[in-house]
C-alpha cells in the first residue's frame, strides 16, 4: 500500500468532528448514550463482544485473540485506538480494515444524527464504529477501551461475553487518578454482572480492587497466578489452567511481555465457551499475530535508508514506566543473543513520566537522542527531554527529527553498528511508519 498525499475528504470530515467538543477527552457516558439512542442503539445489535481494558498490552492481547479466532474460522470485528497512520486502522470489519467510503458514510450519518450537539471526537467516532459493526455480520467483536473503562465511550455495551483486564500501571493520572488502586477502579468499571472477567498479571493492590469489583457483580474471575499460568520454557510458551496444559510456540511478537499478553489471550479463549477454537488455531494465532509499532523491526524504508549500513532499527510506541521496563527487558534479551550498542531515539508527550520510562534503560543504552513528537500533539521539548535523560546518567543529545537522528549515526564511533530503538510515543511511532512508507494493513 503506497502512501497518499494531500488532504482527503475523510481527513476533512475527521477534522470537523474534532471541533464538536472543546476538550479532546471528557470522560462521560451521557453524550454517548444520547447519540446511540438517536441512532437506534446499534450497540445492542453487535456480535458477541469481548471488552478489553488495561494500561499495557491491550492491542497485543487483542491481536493474539483475533489471529487465533480467525485461524479457527471465525469472522472477527475489531475496534482499537489510537491509530498509527490512518484512522481506518481503528475499525476492522470481519477481518478487513474499513474502506474510506464505508467509513465516510457511517461518520456522516452519525454526524447528521448528532445535529451539532457537544460530543468528543472519540465518542462520535465510536458511535459511528458501532453503527458499522452492527450492520456487518461477524461471529465475535473484540472491543478495546479507549481510556480507563468506567466512563469510556465503549462501556455502553451492556452484556459482553467476556471482560478482559490487561496489566495495570500508572498512566493518564489526570483522568484516572494517581494511584494504582484508583486506576484499577476505573479499569474494573467494565466488569458486568455475571460476565466472566479474565485478568492478566497485576500489582497486588490492583488485583484486590478487581477482585472486589468482580465479587460485587458476581462475575466469575480468572486471574493469572490463581486460575491460569503461563511461562516461557525451552523456547516455547507453556500455558496451563484447570482444563490442562498447552505447549505452544513462542509468540512472533518480540519481548518477554508478549508471553504474558499471549497467555491472557489464551486464557480468554478457554474461559468462554463461545470463543473456543482448536489448539491448532491457538498455535497459529500466537505464531502469526502482528501488531505494528510493538517492537517492530524496520529492515527497509525511506527513513531506515538514512541510517548507515547495517544499523538495526526497531520501533515501539511504549510511553509509560511499565512500558519502559518491558522494552528494556526485551532489548536486554536481544543484547544477550547478539550484542550491539543501543541508541534510543525518543520523543514523548509532555504529560508522561519521562524519567520513569527512560530509567529502566540505564546500563543498557549508550545514548538517548531526543526528538520532537509531531506538532499537533503536546510533545515535550527535545531539550527538556534531554535534560531528564542527562539527569539519569545517559549521554543525551537533540535532533530535529528521527531522520536527522538516524543520519547522524554515520559519525557514531562504534563497532558493530548500533541497534536503534525509536520509542516514547505512539504518535511518534505513527509518524515514523508513515515517513518510512511501512503503513499498517
Amino acid at each position: 500500500m503506497g502512501e497518499t498525499t494531500g488532504v482527503s475528504p475523510l481527513d476533512v470530515l475527521l477534522e470537523r468532528l474534532s471541533a464538536l467538543h472543546p476538550k479532546r477527552i471528557d470522560l462521560s457516558l451521557g453524550r454517548m448514550e444520547r447519540l446511540l439512542a438517536a441512532l437506534g442503539n446499534p450497540e445492542a445489535r453487535l456480535p458477541p463482544v469481548v471488552h478489553i481494558a488495561g494500561t499495557n498490552g491491550k492491542g497485543s492481547t487483542l491481536a493474539y485473540m483475533r489471529a487465533a479466532l480467525e485461524a479457527g474460522g471465525k469472522r472477527v470485528h475489531a475496534y482499537t485506538s489510537p491509530h498509527l497512520v490512518r484512522f481506518n486502522e481503528r475499525i476492522r470489519l470481519a477481518g478487513q480494515l474499513v474502506s474510506d467510503a464505508a467509513l465516510m458514510d457511517a461518520l456522516e450519518r452519525t454526524l447528521r444524527t448528532n445535529d451539532d450537539a457537544e460530543i468528543t471526537f472519540f465518542e462520535v467516532t465510536t458511535a459511528a464504529a458501532f453503527l458499522l459493526f452492527s450492520e456487518h455480520p461477524a461471529d465475535v467483536m473484540l472491543l478495546e477501551v479507549g481510556l480507563g473503562g468506567r466512563l469510556d465511550a465503549t462501556n455502553v455495551v451492556a452484556a459482553p461475553i467476556a471482560s478482559v483486564i490487561t496489566p495495570i500501571s500508572i498512566d493518564h493520572v489526570e483522568f484516572l487518578g494517581e494511584t494504582v488502586e484508583a486506576i484499577a477502579g476505573e479499569k474494573a468499571g467494565i466488569i458486568k454482572p455475571h460476565v466472566p472477567v479474565i485478568v492478566g498479571e497485576q500489582p497486588d493492590a490492583a488485583l484486590a480492587v478487581i477482585e472486589r469489583a468482580a465479587a460485587r457483580r458476581r462475575a466469575p474471575l480468572y486471574a493469572r497466578g490463581q486460575h491460569w499460568h503461563v511461562q516461557a520454557e525451552a523456547g516455547r510458551l507453556v500455558y496451563s489452567d484447570e482444563d490442562g496444559l498447552l505447549d505452544l510456540p513462542r509468540p512472533r511478537l518480540m519481548g518477554p511481555h508478549q508471553i504474558d499478553n499471549a497467555g491472557l489471550a489464551v486464557a480468554t479463549l478457554r474461559a468462554v465457551p463461545a470463543l473456543r477454537v482448536p489448539q491448532a488455531a491457538i498455535e497459529a494465532g500466537i505464531r502469526g499475530a502482528e501488531w505494528p509499532a510493538r517492537l517492530q523491526r524496520l529492515p527497509t524504508g525511506a527513513l531506515v535508508e538514512l541510517a548507515p549500513a547495517d544499523v538495526e532499527v526497531w520501533l515501539d510506541g511504549g510511553h509509560n514506566a511499565s512500558g519502559g521496563r518491558a522494552l528494556a527487558h526485551a532489548l536486554a534479551e536481544l543484547e544477550e543473543r547478539y550484542s550491539r550498542p543501543l541508541v534510543l531515539i525518543c520523543g514523548m508527550l509532555a504529560n508522561k513520566d519521562c524519567a520513569g520510562f527512560l530509567a529502566p534503560f540505564g546500563g543498557l543504552a549508550r545514548e538517548v537522542v531526543c526528538v520532537p513528537v509531531p506538532a499537533e500533539h503536546a510533545g515535550m521539548a527535545p531539550a527538556d527531554l534531554a535534560t531528564v535523560a542527562t539527569a539519569l546518567g545517559f549521554s543525551a543529545s537533540v535532533a530535529t527529527g528521527v531522520g536527522a537522528a538516524l543520519s547522524a549515526l554515520s559519525t557514531y564511533p562504534v563497532t558493530p553498528p548500533p541497534r536503534v530503538l525509536i520509542c516514547g510515543s505512539l504518535y511518534l511511532a505513527g509518524a515514523v511508519l508513515a515517513e518510512n512508507g511501512t503503513l499498517p494493513v
